[in-house]
């Protein structure tokens, strides 16, 4: 059986368990990749979408490891997922 393609955290929806695959920085912000690692944003780790915005691309509220965070829509899209085998 083959892997499930990464998908973004932006695009996720609330409430599945999920891995950190990867964290790539857009090219007019490199410093995200940096702080999205200092909150624990790292590949391996679980992460959940907790919380939507009312607007398709509005912020969301994530947990990861035991932290919970609020991330701007193009934050979230920065981080790869897969889901979560329990």
């Amino acid at each position: 059986m083959s892997e499930p393609l990464p998908s973004s955290l932006a695009a996720a929806p609330a409430g599945q368990a999920l891995t950190v695959e990867q964290v790539s920085a857009p090219l007019h912000s490199p410093e995200w990749a940096g702080w999205l690692a200092d909150l624990g944003f790292l590949p391996g780790e679980a992460v959940q979408v907790l919380r939507r915005g009312a607007m398709q691309t509005g912020n969301l509220v994530v947990r990861v490891g035991q932290s919970t965070f609020a991330l701007r829509h193009a934050e979230a899209a920065c981080i790869a997922v897969t889901p979560r085998h329990v």
